[in-house]
Protein backbone atom coordinates (compact mmCIF):
# COMPACT_ATOMS: atom_id res chain seq x y z
CA UNK A 1 0.00 0.00 0.00
CA UNK A 2 1.16 3.44 -0.87
CA UNK A 3 2.00 5.67 2.06
CA UNK A 4 -0.21 8.52 0.78
CA UNK A 5 -3.01 5.30 0.90
CA UNK A 6 -2.36 5.12 4.33
CA UNK A 7 -2.07 8.47 5.69
CA UNK A 8 -5.84 8.53 4.05
CA UNK A 9 -6.55 5.73 5.70
CA UNK A 10 -7.47 3.94 2.23
CA UNK A 11 -6.62 1.19 0.81
CA UNK A 12 -5.40 0.45 -3.26
CA UNK A 13 -8.06 -2.12 -3.76
CA UNK A 14 -12.09 -1.18 -5.80
CA UNK A 15 -14.39 -1.32 -3.98
CA UNK A 16 -15.69 -3.75 -6.01
CA UNK A 17 -12.28 -6.18 -5.68
CA UNK A 18 -13.72 -9.20 -4.66
CA UNK A 19 -10.34 -10.22 -2.88
CA UNK A 20 -11.12 -7.67 -0.62
CA UNK A 21 -13.83 -9.64 1.14
CA UNK A 22 -11.58 -12.43 2.32
CA UNK A 23 -13.86 -13.03 5.42
CA UNK A 24 -16.72 -13.84 2.93
CA UNK A 25 -16.73 -16.88 1.00
CA UNK A 26 -17.33 -16.49 -2.73
CA UNK A 27 -20.06 -18.43 -4.26
CA UNK A 28 -20.78 -19.67 -8.09
CA UNK A 29 -24.25 -18.44 -9.13
CA UNK A 30 -26.00 -18.95 -12.90
CA UNK A 31 -28.27 -15.87 -13.55
CA UNK A 32 -30.83 -16.34 -16.32
CA UNK A 33 -31.60 -12.66 -17.61
CA UNK A 34 -34.70 -11.97 -20.45
CA UNK A 35 -33.67 -8.71 -22.36
CA UNK A 36 -35.36 -6.89 -24.96
CA UNK A 37 -33.66 -8.17 -28.42
CA UNK A 38 -32.07 -5.15 -29.46
CA UNK A 39 -28.54 -3.65 -30.44
CA UNK A 40 -26.74 -2.77 -27.45
CA UNK A 41 -28.52 -4.61 -24.53
CA UNK A 42 -25.71 -7.33 -24.33
CA UNK A 43 -22.97 -4.59 -24.73
CA UNK A 44 -25.14 -2.60 -21.90
CA UNK A 45 -24.99 -5.79 -19.34
CA UNK A 46 -21.54 -6.67 -19.65
CA UNK A 47 -20.61 -2.80 -19.37
CA UNK A 48 -22.65 -3.52 -15.97
CA UNK A 49 -20.06 -6.70 -15.05
CA UNK A 50 -16.76 -5.00 -16.00
CA UNK A 51 -17.57 -1.37 -14.85
CA UNK A 52 -17.88 -2.51 -11.58
CA UNK A 53 -15.32 -4.96 -11.64
CA UNK A 54 -17.46 -8.09 -11.34
CA UNK A 55 -15.93 -11.41 -13.53
CA UNK A 56 -18.17 -13.05 -15.94
CA UNK A 57 -16.84 -17.27 -15.75
CA UNK A 58 -19.85 -18.05 -18.80
CA UNK A 59 -22.34 -15.89 -20.99
CA UNK A 60 -24.51 -17.33 -23.57
CA UNK A 61 -26.96 -15.23 -25.54
CA UNK A 62 -30.15 -16.26 -27.91
CA UNK A 63 -32.96 -15.18 -28.73
CA UNK A 64 -36.24 -17.03 -26.79
CA UNK A 65 -38.95 -15.05 -28.14
CA UNK A 66 -39.04 -14.09 -32.01
CA UNK A 67 -42.62 -12.59 -31.82
CA UNK A 68 -41.85 -10.04 -28.74
CA UNK A 69 -38.31 -9.50 -29.31
CA UNK A 70 -36.59 -11.40 -26.25
CA UNK A 71 -33.64 -12.95 -25.78
CA UNK A 72 -32.26 -15.05 -22.94
CA UNK A 73 -28.79 -14.02 -21.73
CA UNK A 74 -27.39 -16.55 -19.23
CA UNK A 75 -24.33 -15.60 -17.18
CA UNK A 76 -22.19 -17.49 -14.34
CA UNK A 77 -20.23 -15.12 -12.28
CA UNK A 78 -18.30 -15.56 -9.04
CA UNK A 79 -18.74 -13.07 -6.11
CA UNK A 80 -19.48 -13.13 -2.38
CA UNK A 81 -23.18 -13.10 -1.65
CA UNK A 82 -23.26 -9.36 -0.93
CA UNK A 83 -21.92 -9.08 -4.67
CA UNK A 84 -24.06 -11.36 -6.23
CA UNK A 85 -27.17 -9.37 -4.31
CA UNK A 86 -25.68 -6.27 -5.55
CA UNK A 87 -25.75 -7.77 -9.22
CA UNK A 88 -28.98 -8.74 -9.65
CA UNK A 89 -30.73 -5.42 -8.14
CA UNK A 90 -28.62 -3.33 -10.63
CA UNK A 91 -29.83 -5.67 -13.55
CA UNK A 92 -32.97 -5.71 -12.49
CA UNK A 93 -32.99 -2.15 -12.86
CA UNK A 94 -31.84 -1.72 -16.25
CA UNK A 95 -34.65 -0.82 -18.88
CA UNK A 96 -34.15 -3.50 -21.51
CA UNK A 97 -33.89 -6.00 -18.61
CA UNK A 98 -37.94 -8.18 -18.18
CA UNK A 99 -36.53 -10.37 -15.60
CA UNK A 100 -33.82 -11.55 -13.75
CA UNK A 101 -33.79 -15.02 -12.05
CA UNK A 102 -30.89 -16.66 -9.89
CA UNK A 103 -30.98 -20.15 -10.71
CA UNK A 104 -28.65 -21.04 -7.88
CA UNK A 105 -31.10 -20.03 -5.23
CA UNK A 106 -34.33 -20.20 -6.92
CA UNK A 107 -33.71 -24.56 -6.47
CA UNK A 108 -32.84 -27.40 -8.75
CA UNK A 109 -31.52 -26.06 -12.09
CA UNK A 110 -30.01 -28.40 -14.90
CA UNK A 111 -26.95 -26.94 -16.62
CA UNK A 112 -25.39 -27.88 -19.71
CA UNK A 113 -22.21 -26.88 -21.43
CA UNK A 114 -20.88 -27.72 -25.23
CA UNK A 115 -17.50 -28.58 -26.25
CA UNK A 116 -15.56 -28.93 -28.97
CA UNK A 117 -12.21 -30.62 -28.18
CA UNK A 118 -8.99 -30.64 -30.46
CA UNK A 119 -6.60 -33.57 -29.59
CA UNK A 120 -3.15 -34.65 -31.55
CA UNK A 121 -2.12 -37.96 -30.86
CA UNK A 122 -0.94 -41.66 -32.60
CA UNK A 123 -0.57 -45.05 -31.29
CA UNK A 124 -1.51 -45.44 -27.95
CA UNK A 125 -2.13 -41.72 -26.94
CA UNK A 126 -4.47 -42.15 -29.62
CA UNK A 127 -6.02 -45.21 -28.94
CA UNK A 128 -6.50 -43.57 -24.91
CA UNK A 129 -8.15 -41.06 -26.28
CA UNK A 130 -10.72 -42.76 -27.71
CA UNK A 131 -11.34 -44.88 -24.74
CA UNK A 132 -11.58 -41.84 -22.26
CA UNK A 133 -13.86 -40.26 -25.34
CA UNK A 134 -16.17 -43.51 -24.93
CA UNK A 135 -16.18 -43.31 -21.72
CA UNK A 136 -17.67 -39.58 -20.99
CA UNK A 137 -20.22 -40.21 -24.11
CA UNK A 138 -18.19 -37.66 -26.41
CA UNK A 139 -18.92 -37.78 -30.44
CA UNK A 140 -15.71 -38.24 -32.44
CA UNK A 141 -17.07 -35.33 -35.01
CA UNK A 142 -13.78 -35.01 -36.68
CA UNK A 143 -10.31 -37.24 -37.66
CA UNK A 144 -7.72 -37.17 -39.56
CA UNK A 145 -4.44 -39.39 -39.36
CA UNK A 146 -3.01 -37.23 -36.63
CA UNK A 147 -5.53 -35.88 -34.93
CA UNK A 148 -9.48 -35.81 -33.78
CA UNK A 149 -12.01 -33.73 -32.70
CA UNK A 150 -14.32 -34.49 -30.26
CA UNK A 151 -17.70 -33.01 -29.04
CA UNK A 152 -19.12 -33.73 -25.13
CA UNK A 153 -22.03 -32.10 -23.90
CA UNK A 154 -22.52 -31.91 -20.20
CA UNK A 155 -22.04 -29.96 -16.87
CA UNK A 156 -18.82 -27.47 -17.10
CA UNK A 157 -17.52 -30.15 -14.25
CA UNK A 158 -17.57 -32.88 -16.90
CA UNK A 159 -16.01 -30.56 -19.70
CA UNK A 160 -13.46 -30.08 -17.53
CA UNK A 161 -12.15 -33.35 -16.49
CA UNK A 162 -12.19 -34.40 -19.70
CA UNK A 163 -9.84 -31.74 -20.96
CA UNK A 164 -7.64 -32.34 -18.33
CA UNK A 165 -7.63 -35.90 -19.73
CA UNK A 166 -7.08 -34.60 -22.71
CA UNK A 167 -3.84 -33.11 -22.15
CA UNK A 168 -1.26 -35.65 -21.29
CA UNK A 169 -2.58 -37.23 -24.53
CA UNK A 170 -2.21 -34.22 -26.89
CA UNK A 171 -4.89 -31.50 -25.90
CA UNK A 172 -4.79 -28.78 -29.01
CA UNK A 173 -7.42 -26.34 -28.60
CA UNK A 174 -10.74 -26.18 -26.75
CA UNK A 175 -13.88 -24.13 -28.10
CA UNK A 176 -16.90 -23.72 -25.18
CA UNK A 177 -20.47 -22.66 -25.59
CA UNK A 178 -21.07 -21.37 -21.88
CA UNK A 179 -23.31 -22.72 -20.09
CA UNK A 180 -26.83 -22.82 -20.84
CA UNK A 181 -29.31 -23.65 -17.67
CA UNK A 182 -32.83 -23.76 -17.19
CA UNK A 183 -34.48 -24.50 -13.95
CA UNK A 184 -36.32 -28.06 -12.82
CA UNK A 185 -39.84 -28.55 -12.61
CA UNK A 186 -42.68 -27.20 -14.50
CA UNK A 187 -42.37 -23.42 -13.70
CA UNK A 188 -40.87 -21.28 -16.30
CA UNK A 189 -37.60 -19.22 -15.46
Amino acid sequence: MSPLAIEKGTSKHSAYDLRSHLSEELERHTLAVVVDNEAGVLARVIGLFSGRGYNIDSLTVAEIDHEGHRSRITIVTTGTPQVIEQIKAQLERMVPVHEVHDLTVEGAAVERELALIKVRGTGEKRVEALRLADIFRAKVVDTSLGSFVFEITGTPEKVDAFADLMRPLGLVEVARTGVAALSRGPGAT
